[in-house]
């Protein structure tokens, strides 16, 4: 029993993340479900069909209360919200093997992001039927509402990520892309720069209050490419930039003087970069530092 119990804990942690986009977060979402597993008596644990399922629920719950207070967490933070990147296990440190999150589609930056101008509900609904198969009534059963009202609201998730991802043919592999763009920062090319940004592209960037970035997105790939420049030329000591796979996806870790200061994300198109998202708060970039 123990061991099936504790089996669960990469399962939950996959659901939590996407919950919250913040790993620690989930892990504490985590640690609450058992908690309030191990607070039962052994004829109440006994008396549970499926341990799994009873600790999916209340990791969900968990991850619903801490999504409804969110909003007003993010009112006071400082400067824009990004979603905590997470590393590819073989690029980097590991941590442990029960906290990986599996890397795919529904981890990206960009899809983290679309879920942030969701409602709690949809969120939860979309990610657990979309992602983990779970039946609208089994939702229904986690989130308190009917399974009609819960098939609703996973199809208005999803109404809100295409309106936020625009289907786009792409011809060049993103890490083409990600590739030429970390060879021109480098250079300093900021022509080149240019062209491989698209003229409406963002940067948004997460500080969080810690460490001095961008308060608010930058909107234009000539902007966009003056700040990188500037950034570049400005920054003290040892300014090094890596190939790194953030969240599934081609990306960048920049070091100072060998230690881990952002990491960049982005979102491409039609053969151009559309969105970059540059995460420099320290608080999110533990699994990035050995």
């Amino acid at each position: 029993m123990m061991d099936a119990i504790l089996s669960e804990r990469r399962h939950l942690i996959n659901i939590a993340y996407r919950l919250l986009g913040s790993l620690a977060e989930a892990e504490d979402a985590v640690q609450e479900a058992y908690a309030r597993w191990y607070a039962l008596s052994p004829p109440r644990q006994d008396a549970i069909a499926s341990p799994g399922a009873w600790l999916t629920t209340v990791t969900s719950r968990v991850c619903l209360d801490l999504l409804g207070s969110a909003r007003a967490r993010r009112e006071r933070y400082v400067g824009e919200w990004i979603p905590e990147p997470l590393p590819d296990p073989s690029e980097g440190p590991t941590g442990d093997p029960a906290d990986r999150v599996t890397l795919d589609e529904s981890v990206s930056m960009a899809f983290l992001v679309a879920l942030e101008s969701m409602t709690p509900a949809q969120r939860v609904a979309l990610i657990l039927h979309d992602v983990f198969h779970y039946s609208f009534a089994e939702i229904a059963e986690i989130t308190g509402r009917t399974p009609a009202a819960c098939r609703e609201l996973a199809s208005a998730a999803r109404r809100r990520v295409r309106a936020s991802q625009p289907p786009a043919a792409l011809a060049v592999p993103q890490a083409d892309l990600v590739r030429d763009f970390k060879q021109a920062w480098e250079a300093k090319d900021i022509s080149t720069l240019v062209g491989l940004l698209d003229p409406t592209a963002t940067f948004t960037a997460d500080g969080g209050g810690l460490v001095t970035t961008a308060l608010h997105p930058i909107d234009g790939g000539e902007q966009i490419a003056e700040f990188l420049i500037a950034v570049a030329t400005k920054v003290p000591g040892d300014f090094t930039i890596l190939e790194r796979t953030v969240n599934g996806q081609p990306g960048l870790l920049i070091q100072n003087d060998g230690v881990p200061s952002s990491v960049y994300a982005f979102d491409v198109a039609d053969d151009r970069i559309t969105r970059i998202w540059a995460i420099r708060n320290p608080e999110k970039l533990r699994t990035w530092t050995d």
